[in-house]
């Protein structure tokens, strides 16, 4: 079976994709900022005797990437699978978005993914032979105020992947994007409250979309199974919409034109719950 590493597996889909790859019979090695944060994995780990090892990687970090993963090529010989899963998110307005913070989640999202993936291509491009798959996002295909900075670090990542792809085709390494919809994770939970006094009415009303998204809750492990899939398969797909919501979300924004886009960014709190409603069946409180 592979040997497969998983970037930020503490909690969410990194770690429902490492507990569902481990139950597949492939060698996992976890990673994580923080081990200290790994208790809820370790307990799964321990309890169904699971081949997961856990690392402690920050994604952010040169020497934390090339020593964790140069770690694991001294003990193991090579890396079949890697998953890009760490990233943070990247809600608020352009305006009132530091300079610094559009920096930390590009810093995340976008080049501790290129970083792992630099690490790991010379010897799967050596070997012709190695899957990737990077986690991104529906935003990474439809922005939505108040997002620009996670927006831009999925879109970014997007088109990495995309170009990785077709560079890694020649030496037989399958690349996969992989994006989740609305996925029940703790990135909900460590969004910070728009400014009380902004002048934006976006961030409510995001807030209060995937309120509404999560009142019918999907698991991180369907993204986790829609990786295992990936990787016990041979498919040279490179995008995979996943959850309920994912494929209808993309599908409504290429129905719409980018003046429609705008226009509804400018529509009254009324109008905009009329809209949701509408379109998606969802009844948001504002």
């Amino acid at each position: 079976m592979a040997i497969a590493l998983v970037t930020g597996t503490s909690s969410g889909i990194g770690l429902a994709t490492a507990v569902t790859l481990a139950r597949g019979g492939h060698n996992v090695i976890a990673t994580m900022r923080n081990l200290d944060g790994a208790v809820e994995l370790q307990k799964i780990v321990s309890e169904e005797k699971l081949p997961v090892t856990m690392a402690a990687l920050n994604v952010d970090d040169d020497a934390s990437v090339d020593r964790a993963i140069g770690k694991v090529l001294s003990e193991h010989g090579r890396i079949d699978v890697l998953v890009n899963n760490a990233g943070v998110g990247g809600g608020g307005s352009v305006e009132e978005t530091s300079t610094a913070r559009f920096r930390e989640v590009m810093e995340t999202n976008f080049f501790g993914g290129l970083r792992c993936i630099k690490a790991v291509i010379p010897g799967m491009r050596e070997r012709r032979q190695g899957c990737i798959v990077n986690v991104t996002s529906i935003a990474g295909r439809m922005p939505l105020a108040p997002a620009a900075a996670y927006s831009a670090s999925k879109f970014a990542f997007e088109a990495l992947s995309e170009c990785l792809a077709q560079e890694m085709k020649a030496f037989n390494v399958r690349v996969a994007i992989i994006e989740p919809g609305v996925i029940a994770t703790p990135i909900f939970s460590k969004a910070k409250p728009p400014p009380a006094d902004s002048p934006y009415p976006h961030s409510r009303r995001q807030r209060a979309l995937f309120a509404a998204s999560l009142t019918k809750p999907t698991s991180p492990y369907v993204v986790g199974e829609k990786i295992r899939e990936i990787v016990d398969g041979d498919s040279w797909q490179l995008r995979y919409p996943v959850g309920p919501d994912a494929a209808p979300f993309l599908n409504w924004r290429a129905s719409k034109t980018d003046e429609e886009m705008v226009t509804m960014g400018g529509v009254s709190d009324d109008e905009y719950k009329l809209m949701v409603k509408r379109e998606f069946g969802l009844d948001v409180t504002l």
